[in-house]
């Protein structure tokens, strides 16, 4: 299939939340804008709100080096977007910073005409300081995504571009504890959407931990009764140029085998208490594939004796807002458990990855 039969596809979804895991090269900007084509009106107008690679390229910086960097700043050019600038204000935007917990501070500089929007951003660090400052990557990244948030959230859209949200991979450029918050940022967005019964909200990621949290968030978490019939997760695919899009139940073995490799790197590198929700939903892919659809089984086949203590630990580690600072990473004794599991499960399977 092409790309604009996957998101005609997307679009005749009776769900309302898409959840899409894409693997690399497979074109997710491509099906963004797609989708936008084809849920144009008949006289070209927009219908959704999209944030993808093409929105972050909106921003970029003026390094002012002709005055020695003494006004740097973010520009953010002219779209069709700049007419709703004048709905946000700084302080929404602070609003959605402060779960990244930034060390800087900003201030919009205004375009004389309204219609244009916000002409730039500076950076300081504080209201002692105020001389401008070139901000990282990672934190460049992660302020535009809460402008987009905030210009998700305005009643301008209410009328005309109130039909879908298509958030497409916003987790480039950050490490792992920051893809988590955004994670929380994307579920808080579908909570706060009084029309999400009507609206469509299309998730796409190449991110198996981003998706794995909100899939787990979505369809078995505590709120999961309200999203879990209204949420469709895929699995996307490009093989020799044509693309197909998978339920996730169809595919449950390629999926386990990524969750596998997310967790052995995260092993050899950092592990924080949101791998318990991958850690889970291996052991539940796992006992689907064996049939039993009990992840006690797995745990009783792979040689753990207290299986009813180290289940109930793994559920309720797994169940804890991975976001929050005071969870951000594993306790000696979560890591124990951890990797004890995990290490049995390869003793056992013996997966090849």
């Amino acid at each position: 299939m092409s790309h604009t039969e996957i998101a005609n596809q997307i679009k005749e979804l009776q769900e309302n939340i898409v959840l899409i895991y894409a693997f690399n090269a497979t074109g997710k900007t491509r099906l963004s804008v797609e989708y936008k084509n084809i849920s144009k009106t008949d006289e070209g107008n927009h219908t959704g709100v999209y944030y993808n690679a093409f929105s972050e390229d909106l921003f970029v910086w003026n390094n002012d080096e002709e005055n020695n960097n003494e006004n740097i700043s973010l520009n953010i050019n002219f779209s069709s977007l700049s007419q709703f600038h004048s709905y946000i204000e700084e302080k929404d935007i602070e609003e959605k910073l402060s779960l990244y917990n930034p060390k800087y501070k900003f201030r919009f500089n205004l375009n004389d005409n309204p219609e244009k929007g916000i002409d730039s951003v500076t950076f300081f660090i504080s209201e002692e300081n105020t001389t401008p400052i070139k901000i990282s990557r990672g934190e460049e990244r992660i302020y535009i995504w809460c402008f987009f948030l905030a210009l998700f959230e305005i009643d301008a859209w209410s009328g005309q571009q109130e039909a879908h949200f298509f958030i497409d991979d916003p987790v480039s450029s950050l490490d792992e504890h920051n893809i988590f918050i955004t994670a929380e940022s994307i579920f808080n967005l579908i909570e706060e959407n009084d029309n999400y019964l009507k609206k469509k909200i299309i998730i796409t990621t190449h991110h198996i931990g981003l998706f794995s949290i909100l899939f787990d968030k979505l369809k078995k978490g505590e709120k999961s009764g309200r999203y879990n019939k209204l949420t469709k997760p895929f699995i996307l695919k490009n093989q020799d140029g044509s693309l197909t899009l998978n339920s996730l139940n169809n595919d449950v073995f390629l999926f386990h085998l990524h969750l596998i490799q997310t967790i052995d790197n995260a092993i050899k590198t950092e592990l924080f208490s949101f791998h318990f929700v991958l850690l889970r939903q291996l052991l539940e892919n796992i006992s689907s594939f064996l049939g039993v659809g009990r992840t006690g089984y797995v745990l009783q086949q792979i040689g753990i004796e207290k299986v009813d203590e180290i289940g109930s630990i793994i559920n309720s580690l797994s169940h804890k807002n991975a976001y929050s600072i005071q969870y951000n990473k594993m306790k000696e004794v979560e890591e124990d458990i951890f990797k004890d599991v995990f290490q049995r499960l390869q003793d056992k399977y013996k997966f090849i990855f």
